[in-house]
């Protein structure tokens, strides 16, 4: 299975008459933020693909219609007003079954992609989708019961979590605007997701670091674009697996 990450900068080679022809056997795209939703609505219809978003700090003009404020300036999906306005779906604040990609055991058995997300970065200047650690902390925490049941359910609690901001020390910087969340890392020991996408940190050096690996999780910055391939290795009974997780760095 392949996912095309993005986040932060047009691409060229992503906005482009070509882009089927270099990205189309991918089988879904992560948006990490920090990008128009026309270019979000211009992925979704050229390459067909299951796509998920989430909102960064920049470029927040339709993040109204993704909030609500029950809980404070904490954000929930606002189903009424368009979680789906632009073929894309937005995965802040929920987990995600996809059952149309899905990982056949060798028994034959199918399980779903599970995927889950956040928006937002940690609180520098008091604007749209900026959270303390503690307000951060608190949306992870009300995704508990549902993480809870994929692990019942699937054996796992997710295999995806989409965020803008990175984990504390793990890409980010010391700056206000760019450090990341404390919480972050908490979720990863907690509920061990294969993968990490996020945005947020810009790559103008060659030589900045992209993959790392904490615990069981491989944390990518989908910085402009990246392709991952994920593959999953079943244990013996096939009725779980760990991913053997590639990035195809020269697509």
């Amino acid at each position: 299975m392949k996912f095309l990450c993005v986040s932060d900068q047009i691409d060229p080679l992503i906005y482009s008459s070509s882009v089927k022809e270099r990205y189309g056997d991918v089988d879904a795209v992560f948006c990490a933020g920090d990008l128009s939703m026309e270019y979000v609505d211009f992925i979704v219809d050229s390459l067909s693909k299951p796509t998920y978003f989430i909102f960064g700090n920049h470029d927040l003009s339709e993040y109204k219609y993704y909030k609500k404020t029950a809980f404070g300036d904490i954000p929930e999906v606002n189903y009424d007003k368009g979680s789906h306005f632009h073929g894309a779906d937005y995965a802040s604040n929920r987990t995600i079954k996809n059952k149309f990609l899905y990982f056949t055991a060798p028994n034959g058995k199918r399980t779903p992609l599970l995927i889950a997300g956040i928006t937002g970065t940690l609180r520098y200047n008091k604007g749209q989708a900026q959270f303390t650690e503690a307000q951060m902390k608190r949306q992870l925490i009300a995704m508990i019961p549902s993480l809870l049941w994929n692990k019942i359910r699937y054996g796992r609690y997710c295999d995806v979590f989409l965020t803008h901001a990175s984990p504390r020390h793990i890409h980010d910087k010391e700056d206000p605007c760019h450090k990341g969340f404390e919480c972050f890392n908490w979720f990863i020991k907690k509920f061990n997701p294969s993968l990490l996408i996020h945005g947020h940190i810009h790559l103008y050096d060659l030589q900045a670091k992209r993959v790392t690996v904490t615990g069981k999780t491989t944390v990518v910055n989908a910085y402009s674009h990246l392709v991952v391939d994920f593959e999953p290795k079943f244990n013996e009974k096939g009725d779980n697996f760990e991913p053997v997780i590639s990035i195809l760095s020269d697509r």
